[in-house]
């Protein structure tokens, strides 16, 4: 499993259109993604305008090949990227211990 995480700033008081975007882009997308298995979007407490999306993917191609050169990724930037402030950071990190 591959975790990508995505750090992102949106404009400023656009918090509740936002987060209606990125509900709808994560069922209607994301969702669907071949490799993707789970997703959580957290909201800064000191940068109300800043957000966390984690996304689990099989393997690193099913995020970087699969889904960032198809047409759904098209699809997904459409939904959420007129919030973007700035282009977002993406990384991926593999596992190395967890609680049980």
């Amino acid at each position: 499993m591959i975790l990508e995480i995505a750090d992102f700033r949106i404009h400023p008081g656009q918090n509740a259109a936002f987060e209606a975007a990125i509900e709808k882009g994560l069922a209607s997308v994301i969702s669907k993604a071949k490799g993707a298995r789970s997703f959580s979007v957290n909201r800064g407490i000191e940068s109300a305008d800043r957000y966390v999306l984690q996304i689990t993917w099989d393997t690193l191609e099913d995020h970087t090949v699969g889904f960032r050169q198809s047409e759904a990724f098209n699809e997904w930037r459409a939904i959420v990227g007129p919030f973007f402030a700035g282009p977002p950071t993406v990384e991926h990190f593999e596992l190395v211990t967890q609680s049980t």
